[in-house]
This record gives structure tokens, C-alpha cells and sequence, in this order.
């Protein structure tokens, strides 16, 4: 069995998709008569396979605009399959590029509430594409029980939907030694400690920048805590709304834009801030509350189903856009010590059950499931 996986849409492995394309890429079991290919843009060759690694990588020609990858999946992409000879196709960005081929079996992976991704298309055309792509693929891998949910509720079949949950890198999101140190220093950042962190891209306002900007600025009104906020994350559509937002703000000096801050030392700032919110409201599996608790800090998110399914009991949940609640979470997190204790040990317990092994071992089991139909 030959298995494509298509990079094209996962955003150069610097998006969420993109991270965990890597990740499962990077775990991917060795098992007799089955092996790997990459296929994307050249420039992408060692964004998801690292040098040495027994996967090899088919370089394409497509340019960065949705509407040049969508048309490469349309005319090019069953030739390509047909000349490397895939058994099967590993669909990690259909929400970017809305295309798959019938010249082979094929499996989609959705980390996204579909839902939501069709409203922000603002095209009908691209959101019936983006469906038929659903509708045509053989397996649709599912990374919560809630994206499964939202998408038999677009009119997929539940009986071709597996659950297989993302995992985490514990070999790089694990409690850090206690640093003595007021600042943290991960190139090229130096960091005044302490912090709240919040890593997820400014790309649009379901991730509620702005409004955890206000409940930091009514936290430090009320309480004249030293504390920081921290936004670390790619710069997008929304880069302007929260710039403004800041540079509007008494406290404009205690908040920090990191932008695009390199997946391996995530782990770092995560383990030394004081606390992690994540007051998005559209995340279909929202990992970095999982990687943060794996680091040993408290969390913080929004109070949605996909995110209380995700953290289970192991956060202090919020609505994001209320100012005062915002306030007063990040108020309680800070100073209830056994709330943060707790809170600490339900995340690392709860953070164990998820590995990239699993993931990867899991998705195997699915295309081998796949391969075997007739």
C-alpha cells in the first residue's frame, strides 16, 4: 500500500493543521509493505519530513492562492496520483483548497468546525465544493467527537466517520524546572516574567484577541498585579484590529506580540508563564490547552463544547466576551493557589492520554481499514 499525503493548505507547517501534519508525519509507524509520500510545493520539502527521513517528498507546482491550489487539485492532481502510483490520498487541508481526486481511495482528516469554515468561505460555490469533497471521500477523519457532531449535521454519513484525537509531543511539552529568574530568554525573545500566554494566530475575530486585551486591562485596573500578556501567534487578517487594540490600551506596555514563535519553543514560554488562556470560540480540537497543561501550567479557555470536550475538568472555563468574567478568571487564577494546584495536576494527568503514537497508529489503522475495501 502507497499512501500520498497532500501538504498543499496546511500553511508551510506553520499553521495548526501545518503543526499537526509535522507531528503525525514524525510518528508514523514502520510496517512492511507500506510507505509514505509527501506531495507539495518545493519549498515546503523539509517543512514536514526532516532530513534523513526514510518518507520521501514529491515536489508540485502550485502558487499560494486558494484558487491555484484548488485548480491543481482539479486538473492535476489525478495525474500525479496515477504517475506515483497511490493506493491511497492523505487529505490534511480540504478546507483550504476544497478538492480531492476519484483516481484513488481517499481519506480526509477535518481538525476544523466545517460549520464555521463555510460561513467564512463567502462563496456558495466553494462552500458545495468543499461538501462534495466530504461526501466523496471513502473515510473522514474526525479530531473531536464535536467536529464529528457538527459534520453528520451537514448531511455526512456517520458511518464513514472515525474519532481519532490529535495527539501531543511529550518529548517536547513536559513540566519545565522552576526558574528563579524574573526573565525568560527564548531567542529572539526576552520575556519579564510573570505572564498569561495566549498562543493561537491573530486571523480573525472568533479568536477573541481583542477581548482578552480588555479583560487583561480590566484585571490589571482592579488589581495592580504585575502581570503580562502574552500573544504569541502568526500574523493574519486580524493583526490590525488587536494592534489597535493594544496601542489603545492604558496597559500597551505589558502586552506583547511575539508573532510566528517556532513550535519547539512553544514549550518553554508556555512552562513559564504564570497561566494559559485561550478564549477562542471556533476551535474544532483546540491542542495548545492540551500542550499547555503538559507543561504543567494552569488553564484558562472558553467556555465551548469543543474546548470543554478537549479539557474535560482540567480548566477554569469563561466567556470570553464578557469583560468582567475575563477579569475575574484571570483574577482567581492567579491568586487561588489551591485552585492552581489543582488545576496543574487534572491537566498533566489529563494531558497523558493523548501521544502522537497513538494518533499516528490510529490513522494507520484507518487507511489499512480503507485499503481493504472493496
Amino acid at each position: 500500500m502507497k499512501v500520498g499525503i497532500d501538504t498543499l493548505g496546511c500553511g508551510h507547517g506553520r499553521s495548526g493543521i501545518g503543526s499537526y501534519l509535522f507531528s503525525l508525519v514524525n510518528s508514523l509507524p514502520v510496517e512492511d509493505g507500506i510507505s509514505f509520500e509527501l506531495f507539495g510545493t518545493e519549498s515546503d520539502r523539509f517543512s514536514y519530513v526532516p532530513g534523513g527521513s526514510s518518507i520521501s517528498y514529491k515536489s508540485v507546482t502550485s502558487h499560494k492562492s486558494d484558487f491555484s491550489r484548488a485548480w491543481w487539485h482539479h486538473f492535476r492532481l489525478s495525474k500525479l496520483i496515477r504517475r506515483q502510483k497511490y493506493d491511497i490520498v492523505l487529505y490534511a487541508g480540504v478546507s483550504r483548497h476544497i478538492a480531492i481526486s476519484n483516481a484513488c481511495r481517499s481519506v480526509i482528516v477535518i481538525n476544523d468546525n466545517v460549520s464555521d469554515v463555510i460561513s467564512k468561505k463567502g462563496s456558495r460555490t466553494k462552500s458545495r465544493w468543499l461538501l462534495r469533497s466530504l461526501r466523496k471521500a471513502d473515510i473522514i477523519i474526525a479530531a473531536s467527537k464535536f467536529i464529528k457532531k457538527d459534520l453528520v449535521q451537514l448531511g455526512i454519513e456517520s458511518e464513514k466517520i472515525r474519532i481519532v484525537l490529535n495527539g501531543i509531543d511529550h518529548g517536547l511539552f513536559y513540566p519545565h524546572a522552576e526558574l528563579e529568574t524574573d526573565t525568560v530568554l527564548i531567542k529572539p525573545f526576552t520575556i519579564k516574567r510573570p505572564y498569561f500566554l495566549y498562543a493561537s494566530s491573530l486571523s480573525n475575530r472568533s479568536k477573541k484577541h481583542v477581548e482578552l486585551i480588555k479583560g487583561f486591562e480590566r484585571f490589571k485596573s482592579q488589581t495592580k498585579y504585575p502581570h503580562r500578556l502574552v500573544l504569541a501567534g502568526e500574523a493574519g487578517n486580524y493583526l490590525n484590529e488587536v494592534t489597535k487594540a493594544i496601542m489603545d490600551s492604558p496597559y500597551a506596555s505589558d502586552i506583547f506580540i511575539t508573532g510566528y514563535f517556532p513550535h519547539d519553543n512553544l514549550s518553554e514560554l508556555c512552562a513559564c508563564a504564570n497561566a494559559f488562556v485561550f478564549p477562542a470560540v471556533k476551535e474544532g480540537v483546540g491542542l495548545p490547552v492540551l500542550e499547555a497543561m503538559a507543561t504543567g501550567v494552569p488553564v484558562c479557555c472558553a467556555k465551548t463544547p469543543a474546548l470543554s470536550e478537549i479539557a474535560g475538568d482540567s480548566a477554569l472555563f469563561f466567556d470570553p466576551d464578557s469583560i468582567e468574567e475575563t477579569a475575574k478568571t484571570l483574577e482567581q487564577i492567579v491568586a487561588d493557589e489551591k485552585l492552581r494546584q489543582t488545576l496543574i495536576e487534572s491537566g498533566l494527568e489529563r494531558s497523558r492520554r493523548f501521544s502522537w503514537e497513538k494518533t499516528a497508529q490510529r490513522t494507520l489503522d484507518v487507511l489499512k481499514e480503507v485499503s481493504a475495501q472493496e
